[in-house]
């Protein structure tokens, strides 16, 4: 892989998954790739960032409040795209129609009453499992948010890989549609399943379980929204993100 492509690729993932303030670089399908790879590395970035303000908050308010606000970060730092993306995937699939006609519906502006349910459900479990982990020693809350966010994006490397096709000629979709090979899922699988061990303290087993069954949940609505569909979209990938993190919070807290 040549410098400029790997640069290229890492401004175009921090771009494409936060708020950074950067200025468009090289786009083509081969940098794609590279974004698409490195997406769980900007995820453990963005976790950082919200355990400190998970902690922060927790330090000197109630454990509620400072989850809910964590989670609005969270959704600041992606611009909302991810919720969008989840509100709009949602829609067509409640709308009971493929194809054309589904993606259609996920064009549309306006949230339908699937979508809005989708995102109460989501903001919610995700607030309640963070208030659970506000509770936790340092090592283990910097876990439970930076293996959070990166599962979330690994799961944006898994619908991008090789024999997943775009539902559409254009967009984000057909942009990042199967640049990533196996080799670097195994890899990123296996990195945010080591980052989780720390996260549920006297249970090193129950993190990397968390990312294993939220990826599992995160494959199979893939598998049916690609059957839906025809293929990926960015507002798919957003989605993915989305329900990922939710599961894998869930899975820290259900047990204990």
């Amino acid at each position: 892989m040549s410098d400029g492509r790997f640069a290229a690729g890492c401004r175009l993932a921090l771009t494409t998954f936060t708020i950074a303030p950067l200025r468009a670089g090289r786009v083509d399908r081969p940098v794609a790739g590279v974004a698409m790879a490195l997406a769980p590395a900007v995820g453990v970035m963005v976790g950082v960032l919200l355990a400190a303000v998970l902690g922060g908050l927790a330090a000197i308010g109630p454990p509620l409040v400072a989850a809910a606000v964590t989670v609005a970060a969270g959704a600041l730092l992606s611009r909302g795209l991810h919720l969008d993306g989840l509100a709009d995937t949602v829609d067509a699939l409640g709308s009971y129609r493929s194809g054309p006609a589904a993606l259609k519906i996920m064009r549309q502006p306006d949230v339908g009453p699937f979508g809005v349910a989708a995102l109460v459900l989501v903001l919610l479990v995700q607030a309640a499992a963070l208030a659970a982990v506000a509770a936790r020693p340092w090592p283990a809350l910097i876990a439970s948010t930076a293996a959070g966010a990166a599962a979330g994006r690994l799961a944006v490397s898994w619908a991008c890989r090789r024999g997943v096709p775009a539902a559409r000629p254009d967009g984000l979709g057909a942009l990042v549609a199967g640049t990533v090979g196996p080799g670097v899922l195994a890899g990123a699988s296996a990195g945010v399943a080591l980052l989780a061990v720390p996260a549920v303290p006297g249970r090193p087993w129950q993190g990397p379980v968390a990312v294993a069954v939220a990826q599992a949940g995160s494959l199979l609505l893939l598998r049916h929204v690609v059957r839906r569909l025809g293929g990926i979209t960015g507002d798919v990938l957003g989605a993915a993100v989305e329900v990922t993190t939710t599961l894998f919070y869930l899975g820290l807290v259900l047990t204990g």
